[in-house]
């Protein structure tokens, strides 16, 4: 194989595995601490958006990893949603309307100006979850190898995507690998002692578990 094929390739497995850590422990611990609802329905339209992305310009590595990494992105999501009390229909369908402008930009305007739109969904799913470090008084239920896993998905992505000279993907991979670094320094200061910097309203897992 050529290094394009095995960095793709490493990208697809990262991309698999990604989010696994996460359920599995969110499935286990059933705490929701430091966990953004609104990063997880933006990782289902990244999923989703670039399966299609994916299909578009014929690279079985980016269809084969995205398609499976909503194997445990709709699983977290219906987790989240049941310990938080909140409707799945309404918890998934931001993240489908999401990802169905995604696919239309693609097939209307091409490789370049998707990979600017897609910044959007992945940087709010980064994002989202910077908030959630950043404000949650707690964080236990962050899982760490699911942080480490991102920044190496993207990093490989990133490289993947200049050997192949995917505009799209440099674009969107740069900007998410970046993030997805800072969310595991930050994660490793709050671990570390890092008081949150203001704490949020959103209930407690004590709370969760007190009000079932």
């Amino acid at each position: 194989m050529t290094t394009v094929e095995y960095l793709g390739w490493a990208g697809t497995l990262t991309a698999i595995l990604l989010g696994l850590p996460q359920l599995v422990r969110l499935a286990r611990t059933k705490n929701v601490e430091g966990l953004s609802i609104p990063a997880w329905q933006a990782f289902l339209a990244v999923g989703i958006g670039w399966t299609a992305h994916g299909i578009i310009i014929g690279q079985a590595p980016q269809i084969v990893a995205s398609a499976l990494s909503l194997a445990s992105t709709i699983p977290i999501l219906y987790l989240l949603a049941r310990q938080l009390r909140r409707n799945l229909l309404s918890t998934l369908l931001p993240g489908l309307l999401l990802a169905a402008a995604m696919v239309g930009i693609d097939l209307i305007f091409g490789s370049g100006p998707y990979g600017a739109v897609a910044i959007i969904p992945a940087v709010i799913a980064n994002a989202g979850q910077s908030i959630a470090l950043i404000r949650a008084p707690h964080v236990g239920g962050v899982s760490v190898l699911f942080l480490i896993l991102a920044v190496i998905n993207q990093m490989l992505w990133l490289a993947w995507a200049i050997l192949v000279a995917d505009l799209g993907t440099i674009i969107a991979a740069g900007t998410t690998g970046t993030i997805a670094l800072v969310n595991l320094a930050w994660y490793t200061a709050r671990r570390l002692g890092t008081p949150p910097l203001w704490t949020t309203p959103a209930p407690t897992q004590r709370q969760v578990t007190q009000r079932g």
